[in-house]
């Protein structure tokens, strides 16, 4: 059974994070998400790259000051610049359907307490639609920083995402990707939380 949303508490929440948002539907809707739930566009979830699934967010759209609750069930956004990709309902609550794309802030409600000290996280350094492609970039970049591997992306289009690493923190992945941004001019490498 899912959890519902906890009750708003008074105080600080756990994090603050703030970007661009975006939302997804069609044609993603029914397919599995990366938690292995069945995507359902009309419920209040949401695609983070590194927080744990099951994690609640208050997402406050800046130019409006609308507001929505989501849980944490997929992977993503895979576009730089980007920190949530909502699903249909929520952005329809914060009216970012027809921008698509708006100025975030993201306020942590709660995550399982068992995800708060666990977690391996990589850095994405690209997508590819030939699996030849990802392939040859991942031997390239597998001499050069050690452990990676290909992920599946099914979608429109489909997608073979190349990750670099299997690192303890999110800070030792991000260190790992400013060394990628710095060896090799790389601009769309970003830490994503892999599962387990």
């Amino acid at each position: 059974m899912i959890p519902p949303p906890p009750p708003r508490a008074p105080g600080s929440p756990l994090l603050v994070e703030t970007g661009k948002a975006s939302w997804y539907g069609h044609p993603y809707h029914g397919r599995l998400a990366a938690n292995g739930e069945v995507y359902d566009m009309e419920k209040l979830t949401a695609a983070h790259r590194t927080l744990p699934f099951d994690t609640w967010v208050h997402v406050v759209n800046i130019s409006n000051q609308r507001a929505v609750d989501v849980r944490i069930t997929d992977r993503g956004p895979f576009i730089d610049g980007r920190v949530i990709d909502l699903s249909h309902a929520a952005a329809r609550q914060i009216e970012l359907i027809g921008p698509g794309v708006a100025e975030v802030r993201l306020e942590i409600l709660s995550m399982p307490e068992t995800a708060r000290s666990s977690g391996v996280y990589a850095v994405q350094v690209g997508a590819f639609r030939d699996k030849n492609n990802a392939e040859r970039e991942r031997a390239r970049l597998s001499a050069r920083y050690g452990a990676t591997k290909l992920v599946f992306r099914e979608g429109n289009p489909s997608l073979w995402r190349v990750l670099v690493g299997a690192e303890k923190t999110q800070d030792a992945a991000d260190a790992l990707r400013r060394k990628i941004l710095s060896d090799s001019g790389e601009t769309n490498a970003f830490v994503i939380r892999l599962e387990s």
